[in-house]
Parts: structure tokens; C-alpha cells; sequence
């Protein structure tokens, strides 16, 4: 069903980990329009990953992902966070923490692991419930953001739902970016759709190395983040957490 859905979206699928393991399992429940989800992920395909499974990368790779719950239980985080390691170079490393408190078992190795990726990341993209978790003895927001930075990153995108974003750099003024009003039909995927708008919007910039991304003028920026907005917009305005097609968006 996953390769099935995979073709039917034209992803290159070069460099997926097939196992006979089974698939992770995410039940959503929505409540006074809070989403919460449960896993169920004991020894399941994503989770049991190796490093010595992970692709070897082409020169043609230039952008790295990282984020969510493949983050958490081991053995897969810590092959993703040596990935990181081995990989990072000069490409482009962003990375969504997306936290579920509920889902760490081993807290301290979990915040020891992101720590350390952080230390090598580029672009975080955050919210406030991951900001309260990551620091919950700082004020405000602002106040956390600065920490995050402070740990390695050099721009933070601070998503604040149907308010919009706020992208944060060291040394340079915070640059909001409204979001697009839609009807929300289904939020989850949402910052997914985020994030990958966003990277997509630097490949169509030609924003595709570590010093690109540190030196990124304002425009390209709001260019960027207005971009994963509208993407996000498309994904939120239907079920079942689907991401827009190009001809959806356009170009940046």
C-alpha cells in the first residue's frame, strides 16, 4: 500500500529501507479541534532501522531532513543522528523536532540526541509546544528561540498555526510571514506540508548549500516561508493529510 502510494505521487524511491517488518501505526483523535495521535511502534520497520541500511548519497543531494518521532526510540534515532554525522557537509540540514512527550521513554538521551544534531543543523522548525519542552524553565518564546539558537542553528521558523510564521536569524531583525486563510478540513500533515514547501522553495532558488542558506537575503526568505504557507494552505483545506502537487502552487 506505502510503494502503491508512493508511485502513485511520482517520489523517487531509490533510497527507501524496505524490511519485512512491521509498519508503524498513528491513530489521530481531534477534540475541540486539538489533534492528538497515539503510535504504536514496538519493533516495527521505520523504528528498527540500521545505520548500515541508510543510502549512501549522491553529489546530487543537497538537502537533509530530519524530524519527528523516527527522532526518539532507538535504534533508528541513533542512525539517523550518525546519518547526520557522516553526511551533513556542506548540504543544507533542516530539521522539525515536532516533540510528543508522551512518546520519549529515555528523555535524557533523547535531548543528549538533539543537542548533538542541533549542534550541525541549519533550519529548525519549531512551535510553541516544542519550544515549552525543550525549555520549560524560559519566559516567552522569544526568550527559547534564542536558546535554540544558541545550540547551533542559524535560522528558526516559529510556526504559530493559522497566525503564520516568524522566521528568527542570528544578528537580524525576527521577519514575519502571514499565513493563507483557507477553511481547514484536516490539519494533520500540516507542518509536514511546511516544511517541505519550505525546502522546495530553496531548490527553486537555487538556495542548495550551508553558506547559501546562512547568507539568504530577506526577499528569498519571505519568498520561502510564503511558499511552505501556501503549500501547508492546500494540505489543510482537504483530508487525509495531502500535500499539494506543483501545478497546485506554482513556482516560488
Amino acid at each position: 500500500m506505502i510503494e502503491s502510494h508512493i508511485a502513485e505521487s511520482k517520489v523517487n524511491a531509490e533510497a527507501l529501507v524496505k524490511s519485512h517488518r512491521p509498519t508503524t501505526l498513528a491513530f489521530v483523535s481531534t477534540e475541540n479541534g486539538v489533534v492528538s495521535y497515539d503510535f504504536y511502534d514496538e519493533n516495527t520497520a521505520g523504528r528498527m532501522i540500521e545505520t548500515e541500511q541508510l543510502p549512501d548519497l549522491s553529489e546530487q543531494t543537497h538537502l537533509l531532513f530530519f524530524g519527528g518521532i523516527s527522532l526518539i526510540s532507538e535504534p533508528a534515532s541513533d542512525s539517523y543522528a550518525q546519518f547526520l554525522t557522516d553526511n551533513a557537509g556542506d548540504r543544507v540540514v533542516m530539521m522539525d523536532p515536532n516533540i510528543r512527550p508522551a512518546f520519549i521513554k529515555n528523555e535524557p538521551a533523547y535531548r543528549a540526541r538533539l543537542a548533538s544534531m542541533l549542534a550541525k543543523t541549519h533550519v529548525v522548525k519549531t512551535s510553541d509546544e516544542d519550544l515549552e519542552w525543550l525549555f520549560p524553565d524560559t519566559a516567552n518564546a522569544q526568550d527559547a528561540i534564542q536558546e535554540l539558537m544558541d545550540m547551533g542553528p542559524n535560522l528558526v521558523l516559529f510556526t504559530e498555526g493559522s497566525k503564520g510564521a516568524t522566521a528568527c536569524r542570528k544578528g537580524k531583525e525576527p521577519l514575519f510571514v502571514p499565513s493563507e486563510k483557507v477553511t481547514v478540513v484536516d490539519t494533520v500533515g500540516a507542518g509536514d506540508t511546511f516544511n517541505a514547501g519550505f525546502l522546495a522553495a530553496l531548490h527553486d532558488q537555487d538556495i542548495t548549500t550551508a553558506n547559501a542558506v546562512l547568507n539568504m537575503e530577506d526577499d528569498q526568505l519571505t519568498k520561502a516561508i510564503a511558499f511552505a504557507a501556501k503549500c501547508a494552505a492546500v494540505s489543510v483545506s482537504r483530508a487525509g493529510a495531502q500535500p499539494p502537487w506543483r501545478h497546485e502552487v506554482g513556482n516560488v
